[in-house]
């Protein structure tokens, strides 16, 4: 999630919301839906939410034993993936209601993904699933991964995307776009799967995003469409002896 606040539920009318508006829509909104997230995730996707995060945790290409930063990390999915694959995760997210349901046993903490409370360099790696969309400022999130990830170490970053083929696209905006709001409201919260399509629209064009991740700091950036261009898994290098990303907080 991101920063603080509290606000009114995200609705689709309008235009997407922006900066401290935003930012308190986003934690009440998932605060709201944290009971039956994972369940929903894995009904919406088929289960392939699963395999996206496992493939996440391989991307790395770190040893085992890593110190991983798990940002936005929600209930827990992928700091249970990285315990299994031998990483020694931290997680962070700014949404009591998901620490609240957590099923991870890997310490967790409560803060904002734009300004973490751990020293420059102190993780190996940080990951983040399916929260890019939601952070106030793309560029502040990078700039952080680059001042608390040790040059060298790695990044994956997962989120979902619109696929690039006309058919592709279309098929994919009847089930993302009609499909899986009615899902949500079924078993959640109708506003909360309204805003999570529409959300794609926070994403800067790719070209533009990996730009910003290497101007952060980053080399060996790298985009992987999966399952045909329904999520993206976005990986780099933390620059060797690379000045740390300044940061402001």
């Amino acid at each position: 999630m991101s920063e603080s606040g509290q606000g009114s539920p995200i609705t689709t009318s309008g235009d997407l919301l922006s900066g401290a508006d935003k930012a308190a829509a986003v934690r009440t909104m998932f605060d709201r839906i944290a009971p039956r997230y994972d369940l929903v995730n894995r009904l919406m996707t088929f289960r392939l939410d699963v395999g996206w995060r496992r493939r996440t945790v391989s991307a790395l290409d770190l040893p085992a034993g890593s110190t991983v930063l798990d940002l936005a990390t929600g209930t827990g999915d992928l700091c249970n993936d990285l315990q299994s694959a031998g990483h020694r995760p931290i997680g962070l997210d700014y949404s009591p209601g998901m620490l609240e349901v957590r099923t991870t046993r890997a310490p967790v903490v409560l803060g904002d993904a734009l300004a973490t409370p751990f020293p420059a360099g102190a993780v190996d790696g940080a990951t983040c699933g399916f929260a890019l969309r939601n952070f106030v400022d793309l560029v502040l999130f990078f700039g952080e991964l680059g001042r608390v990830v040790r040059p060298g170490g790695r990044v994956a970053l997962l989120d979902a995307c619109r696929p690039e083929g006309r058919l592709a696209r279309a098929g994919h905006g009847v089930y993302f776009g009609w499909l899986v709001p009615r899902i949500g409201a079924l078993l959640s919260d109708r506003d909360a799967y309204r805003y999570l399509p529409r959300s794609l629209g926070y994403l800067p064009e790719p070209p533009e995003m990996l730009a910003a991740l290497e101007r952060a700091g980053f080399s060996q950036v790298d985009r992987r469409l999966l399952t045909k261009g329904a999520a993206q898994l976005i990986t780099a290098t933390r620059d060797e002896g690379g000045a740390v990303a300044s940061h402001s907080r």
